[in-house]
Parts: C-alpha cells; structure tokens; sequence
C-alpha cells in the first residue's frame, strides 16, 4: 500500500476509480467515479436513495468497497479502519448529528483532538507532569476552534441543550478538531432556516480558506450547492449522471428530470 504520509501538491486529494457497492442483490453504487483537487470545494448531489451517503461511507471506511479503489493523496485507503482513515487526514460530518449528547460542547471538540494528545497509558493512570500539560494543550487548542466558530460563550453548555444550528457549527468544529485535509459534509444545511443557511454558506467558504481545505459536501439544498461548489457530481439510482459547473448543471437535461421530472425547465 502507498504511504499516504508524504503530501504531494499535484496529487488529486481525493480519487475514486469504479466505486461498486452491494448490499445483498441490491447495488446501492455502481462504478461511481470521481476526482477532487486540492483546495476544491466540490458537490455531490442527487435525489434520495441515489447512493450518495453510501458513497461517503466507503470514503471514511464505514462500509467495504465491493469493488474499485479510493486513493486519498495518491494512496489507496480501502480496507482501513475508519479511525485509521481519519488519522490519515480525512473528516466528516454526517446527516443526523452524531456530537456527544451529554457531554459540554467543549468536550465534544477536545474528545476529536485526543488523538494528538502526545502522552499514554502511563502518564494518564498516573496523571503526571506531562499528562496535566498536555490536557491543557488539549483544552487550549479545542477552545481556539471553538472562537474560530464563535461558540467560546457556550463552551461549557451541555451539547444536547443547543439550538440545531449551533450543534451543526459544533460538529464542523470538531470534525476540523481532528486536522482533516479532507473534509466531508453530509447535507451540513439539513434542519437550517434561510438565515442559518447564508451563514453556514460563509463558514464552509471561511474554513476552506482558513484551513487549507479541500472539502466535498452532499447536500440537497439547492441554494448551498449553486452558491458555494466549483464543480458539481450528480448521482441518479447508484451512478454517475452528469458533472459540470453549477451553470452547468443546472441546465443539464438529464439532472432536471432525475430531480423534477420530465418538462422541468431547471435544477435551480
């Protein structure tokens, strides 16, 4: 397997080579595609059922290819752990938000950064020198992440308490708390008002450029996908059915019909 430790900058971040996936005798994927570059901000889009979550759990090792390849920076991720594929760089938000209902909003963006910790067992059970030092590190470096993303006031507020919007925001913070250079958004504007979506909009555009990103979203909000995404994948019932521009696209033919149905005159 290719080392995915060396970064190489004219590497595609993410490419995916005849994706197949089968549940049983159903096939949910077939022969999907796709290559983002770096810095992208890309868009997979579809109706329900066209295989997009599934698409995205076989990137972050919840589900096994049945066949085809996933290359993340020119080395294949297929077979990994799902804690290994994030280790390698890759994060994610998912459809329903899956924080840590009980736990402080600070402690859901810490928990995302103990990876990096730097001590073990050992210092823990004893709680030495070392292991107070770097839980203050943990604690210092959730809370930078925390006023990137203006929730510092609320840090101390138990997760589950929070308006929907503020727990999306939470659990982008600690999906970046992991130090992705992959970042996936599963239909982040899900649940969100007008005024949420024009904010949320800002902060994908905000972390992009703030982290380096490279960031591919799932969404079915047409307004998020028109407005932020450079390049735009559509699926239809496991396949690929067009790419494109956001012009593009919603001016295709094929992805009009698969969303509204013969004699619709647009996507948008």
């Amino acid at each position: 397997m290719t080392s995915l430790s060396a970064r190489d900058s004219t590497l595609a971040t993410l490419e995916i080579r005849g994706l197949t996936k089968f549940f049983g005798g159903l096939r949910a994927v077939n022969d999907f595609g796709l290559t983002v570059k770096p810095g992208e901000l890309a868009g997979l889009i579809g109706p329900n059922g066209a295989g997009k979550t599934t698409v995205f759990n076989m990137i972050s090792g919840l589900y096994l290819p049945s066949r085809g390849d996933i290359l993340f920076q020119g080395g294949s991720t297929v077979g990994m752990e799902p804690f290994e594929i994030t280790q390698q760089g890759i994060g994610r938000t998912f459809q329903n938000i899956r924080l840590f209902p009980n736990l402080t909003v600070l402690d859901n963006v810490r928990i995302a950064y103990h990876p990096h910790a730097g001590y073990g067992m050992f210092d823990a059970v004893l709680r030495n020198r070392k292991f107070d030092a770097k839980e203050r590190e943990l604690t210092d470096r959730a809370q930078e992440f925390l006023a990137i993303f203006k929730l510092e006031k609320i840090q101390n507020e138990v997760a589950k308490n929070l308006p929907y919007g503020q727990q999306r925001r939470v659990e982008i913070a600690r999906a970046l708390a992991s130090t992705p250079r992959l970042l996936l958004l599963d239909e982040p504007a899900a649940g969100m008002n007008p005024a949420e979506i024009v904010t949320l909009m800002e902060l994908i555009h905000f972390i992009r450029d703030r982290f380096d990103l490279t960031i591919l979203l799932i969404e079915h909000q047409m307004r998020v996908v028109m407005g932020i995404c450079e390049h735009i994948t559509v699926m239809d019932f496991g396949e690929v059915i067009a790419r494109g521009t956001p012009r593009e696209i919603q001016d295709n033919p094929r992805c009009i019909e698969a969303y509204l149905g013969k004699g619709a005159t647009s996507v948008a």
